[in-house]
């Protein structure tokens, strides 16, 4: 079996895992599931490996290459296949396709092209055809909610300290700024989970985020930060955070 055989061998088994039905293009039969997968269409600039759709319609590529390709180097090849599609295959879309993956079946990245600033980040698999589905349906991406999120909706300071208002205020700069990742730091007392639970509302609520991650190094500070979060009062309801959103203590790597 050849690196490429191989590469694909292990991108079918991903695929499956992720809810999706492979078919290959002489085949296609667009009723056997919700997620489909077609190997090899052809399409205005060459064949692509795998071709995406969902109930029927054109979501995606997928650029398979061999164990050991640097995948940020063919990205564009994923975005031309994106913007090559034959005129039957009607997507319902203004513009390419907008969810692009390169992968090796030991490493994958994706990117949405509808983000402001499109770039491939690493993932662990491909996301489920239902995923998709429900990305398609909203009217913007969650990296263009962040971009808009300070200006759309002020930060409500009142009780707050001066350093966790620059400290929010910065983080969702930064956002705005597509930058993604942020280091806070503030002194001992300064109200860390206090701060971390304004922001964490605030990115569920205006930005739409789906699950927040509070990560902490010893059990006792994962009790004390769910202690923090149940009593977290939201400053434009005047409810706890409880009572709008579900707060679960991880003690193991399952979620309920």
């Amino acid at each position: 079996m050849t690196p490429e055989e191989t590469a694909r061998q292990r991108i079918d088994a991903m695929l499956t895992a992720s809810g999706w039905i492979i078919q290959n293009y002489k085949a296609l039969n667009l009723s056997a599931g919700r997620g489909i997968a077609v190997r090899e269409v052809p399409l205005k600039t060459g064949p692509c490996d795998y071709l995406l759709l969902v109930h029927r319609k054109p979501v995606g590529i997928v650029e398979a290459k061999k164990k050991g390709t640097t995948l940020s180097t063919v990205a564009d090849q994923s975005g031309r296949y994106a913007a090559g599609l034959p005129d039957f295959l009607a997507t319902g879309l203004t513009g390419p396709l907008p969810f692009l993956y390169e992968s090796t079946g030991v490493e994958t990245f994706f990117r949405d092209e509808r983000d402001p600033e499109p770039r491939s980040r690493r993932v662990f698999s491909f996301h489920r055809p239902e995923t998709l589905a429900a990305w398609i349906a909203e009217p913007d991406t969650l990296r263009s909610r962040l971009a808009k999120m300070a200006f759309a909706h002020p930060l409500a300071t009142t009780g707050m300290r001066a350093c966790q208002i620059e400290a929010i205020t910065n983080l969702e700069q930064s956002f705005a700024g597509d930058q993604p990742r942020s280091l806070i730091q503030l002194s001992t007392g300064a109200g860390k989970t206090y701060t971390a639970c304004a922001f964490t509302y605030r990115l569920i609520k205006h930005s739409g985020a789906k699950r927040v991650l509070f990560l902490v190094d010893r059990a006792n500070l994962g009790r004390q930060a769910k202690g923090e979060f149940d009593q977290f009062v939201t400053p434009d309801t005047g409810r706890k955070f409880t009572e709008l959103y579900n707060v679960q203590h991880l003690t193991s790597n399952q979620l309920d």
